[in-house]
């Protein structure tokens, strides 16, 4: 739960307000608690949402489709007023964390505790589909866990079974990966009870394995899976279940079960009475006791009324957080490293002359499978802070801030959340990966903090309101094209062999496609395409395949093992030709497990060697930053170091000009035209465009103008972004090569010469 925020109301409808349970583009919902002290969860509408009839007409449906549901296992409707100038509605407030929460901290469940959700749920779908309602969204964030069992929450499209859907024709309506192929079709108005069925299993797959039936990743993908392909149940080994799951996958509407009979068809005992959580893990029963506990410590909170733009008590706001001891309403454990200090090593430029001091926040993977990347990039940020913090003539002095998210994106949100609340974070660098970043952009977004990161590189990530999200890498679609100017910008190759490895997930279909895409574009060569699924082991047959097709080259998109699988099985053959992987490959590993068959191998990579990953002298104009790294750190640059260092630059450049602005604008930061009175800030206290708080800080959506302007001439490339997407401009990019057992640097990839 987060904190009242200065333009927060203090009541609603009766309920005295608590804090922020969650916040979307539609509204913000609220933790309240009536004069009787009961707690419910309040969902407000924001008020350029409340002026649409549209709007206020699918939000008054949705109010009264829950009134109309009437089960145990759904979260009731305790009020609503959905004509009042801001519309709201009020449900049971459930302390427990939801299904996607549990699975992405403690793994699957065990087949008891699945068999007890399905059943659990299929009755609340039953209550559902009895009140004659349909409702399109089940899903992992929208089931809450409880000692006693599953509460199925949030009819927000719920609908009718009869009625025609208020959506645009073609709208996809549902969320990907837990739809039936009758939404992903686009065909939402006619989906009905079974759809709900068919998201049940796509939801109890995800319990019992930790990942959708589907897959995951690029939205057009996704669907199509769901629609052509059959579910991945693989790891689900009870024979009763995995058959269960069967019939609820099964693509036509009229073969799926009924939400009753799953009912009578699931034999399993219900959750013991006295709330024991016993069809449940330890630690999962854990986690929902310790949800629970925080709540205890809310009727003692007194401070909740919001009177006025001034902030309230650091202690009693913090409380709200933290009760029942540490970060309790978070999840124990939220962050595995969290770390403010100045960066002045040897006690050197303690301060500016004056007397600022704000923040930089790296938003990173320190201990999960990206921790290489995570920490140079943290690495890289504190060099470039130093280097700002040495200057005699700094109008502020910089300080790292370092959250770890561990590669999980449920703590990827959480850590967002943490660096939007810090009013002196002026900008975060990260997160490392694609579906970390993904998952923290909104929160990121909300509060206007400029993010910036050098190493996710989806292709696109979904629109942002406020567009504070800075790709500072080029994206695999970017890569794919120095990838294809390097294999068929040759006399001898004519068809590149394409193999994309699914055990790569995303990074490698998005390499692999674009690469796919792009070179009938780039030249007059052909490709032949093949996909493997994750954990294909024997890689021979499809190499044979790829030569088979006369293929001259070949590009590997894929992990570190499947490129050594793929270069073993290469090498049985009498291949001759160029090959290459993908970046992600270039692991130790793939050097350990490919051996000598490794010698030769291609990698075109985002990132550039200033003087480390080959153990060579690295780029021109990197010597000094090296040298600075190698002292600091006792080592030697890792990738993606040098790019977080640039980042920094960058960032540093467009504050101190911003702050120069603002200084010359008047008597000074706190005197000018543009400064902000103290206690005048806006929601979320940071300041807004155009203004600067009264030290002289700039806001962030300043900043946000600033970074998408500017133009920065780093050790690893210039830096620039598109105005429409904010994405780097440019293909510039590193090719590196296996040899005698290491990576060598060849320097800048190759572009075409017009």
């Amino acid at each position: 739960m987060d904190v009242l925020r200065p333009g927060d109301p203090a009541r609603i409808g009766g309920h005295r307000l608590l804090g922020r349970l969650g916040a979307g583009g539609m509204g913000v919902v609220y933790l309240g608690r009536t004069e009787a002290g009961a707690l419910a969860a309040i969902k407000v509408i924001l008020p350029e949402y409340a002026g649409d009839e549209d709007f206020r007409t699918r939000f008054r449906r949705e109010a009264e489709a829950a009134r109309r549901v009437d089960s145990r296992w759904a979260v009731p409707v305790t009020g609503a007023d959905t004509d009042s100038e801001t519309p709201w509605l009020a449900t049971e407030f459930v302390p427990g964390p939801t299904l996607s929460e549990v699975v992405a901290r403690c793994g699957p469940l065990p087949t008891r505790s699945v068999h007890v959700l399905g059943r659990l749920l299929s009755r609340a779908l039953t209550a559902v589909h009895g009140a004659g309602l349909v409702h399109r969204d089940v899903k992992p964030g929208n089931v809450l866990l409880t000692a006693d069992g599953p509460r199925l929450i949030d009819f927000g499209i719920a609908r009718a079974a009869e009625a025609t859907a208020l959506t645009a024709t073609g709208l996809v309506v549902g969320t990907p990966g837990f739809l039936p192929p009758e939404q992903a079709t686009g065909a939402g108005a006619g989906a009905g009870p079974e759809g709900d069925v068919f998201s049940l299993g796509c939801l109890l797959a995800y319990a019992a394995t930790g990942r959708p039936p589907f897959g995951s990743g690029a939205v057009d993908a996704l669907l199509y899976r769901t629609v052509h392909d059959e579910p991945d149940l693989a790891g689900v080994d009870d024979p009763a279940l995995r058959a269960l799951l069967g019939e609820c996958l099964a693509k036509d509407p009229a073969a799926r079960p009924a939400a009753a009979d799953l009912d009578t068809r699931i034999a399993e005992d219900m959750p013991g009475d006295g709330a024991s959580a016993d069809w449940l893990p330890e630690d999962v029963a854990r986690m929902i006791a310790e949800r629970s506990a925080a709540m205890l410590a809310l009727p003692d909170i007194e401070a909740t009324v919001n009177t006025s733009a001034t902030t309230p008590a650091p202690a009693r706001r913090r409380f709200l957080a933290l009760a029942a001891g540490g970060a309790v309403a978070l999840g124990a454990g939220t962050f595995a490293a969290v770390r403010l200090i100045g960066d002045e090593p040897d006690g050197r430029s303690g301060a500016s002359p004056a007397g600022r001091r704000w923040v930089i926040g790296v938003h990173a993977d320190l201990t999960g499978a990206q921790k290489a990347a995570g920490r140079a990039q943290e690495r890289g940020v504190r060099l470039a802070v130093d280097r700002f913090n040495s200057r005699t003539d700094k109008p502020f002095t910089l300080a790292v801030k370092v959250l770890d998210d561990g590669g999980d994106p449920a703590r990827s949100v959480r850590v967002a959340e943490e660096f939007a609340r810090d009013r002196d974070v002026l900008a975060v660098i990260g997160p490392t990966g694609d579906a970390v970043t993904g998952a923290a952009l909104p929160a990121y977004d909300e509060a206007v903090l400029p993010l910036l990161t050098v190493s996710s590189l989806q292709i696109s990530y979904p629109a942002r309101v406020n567009a504070a999200f800075f790709q500072a890498s080029p994206s695999y679609a970017a890569l794919s094209m120095p990838i294809v100017n390097r294999l068929l910008l040759r006399p001898d190759v004519e068809r590149l062999g394409v193999l994309i490895d699914r055990s790569g997930g995303q990074a490698a279909y998005q390499a692999g496609y674009a690469t796919n895409l792009m070179t009938p574009s780039l030249t007059t060569g052909t490709t032949h395409p093949r996909v493997v699924p994750a954990g294909t082991t024997d890689l021979g047959p499809v190499i044979a395949d790829l030569l088979g097709h006369r293929s001259d080259a070949l590009f590997y998109a894929g992990d570190a093992a499947g490129g050594a699988r793929a270069a073993r099985a290469l090498a049985a053959t009498p291949f001759k030709g160029p090959s290459m992987a993908q970046h992600t490959v270039m692991r130790p590993e793939f050097l350990e497990r490919a051996g000598e068959t490794a010698e030769g191998w291609e990698f075109i990579a985002p990132f550039t060697d200033a003087g480390g990953v080959s153990g060579e002298p690295g780029v021109p104009g990197a010597a000094d930053f090296a040298a600075a790294h190698r002292k600091r750190f006792g080592a030697a640059p890792a990738a993606w170091s040098a790019e977080a260092y640039d980042v920094i630059g960058l960032v540093a450049q467009e504050v101190a000009a911003l702050v120069g602005s603002a200084t010359k604008g008047g008597a000074g930061p706190t005197g000018s035209p543009t400064a902000t009175p103290s206690g005048s800030t806006p929601s979320g206290g940071t300041p807004s465009a155009g203004t600067t708080s009264a030290d002289g800080r700039p806001g962030r959506a300043a900043l946000v103008a600033a970074i998408a302007a500017s133009r920065y001439e780093g050790i690893s490339r210039t830096y620039a972004f598109d105005e429409e997407r904010q994405q780097l401009v440019g293909q510039d990019a590193h090719l590196y090569r296996a040899e005698g057992g290491r990576y060598r640097y060849l320097g800048p990839a190759p572009k075409p010469k017009s």
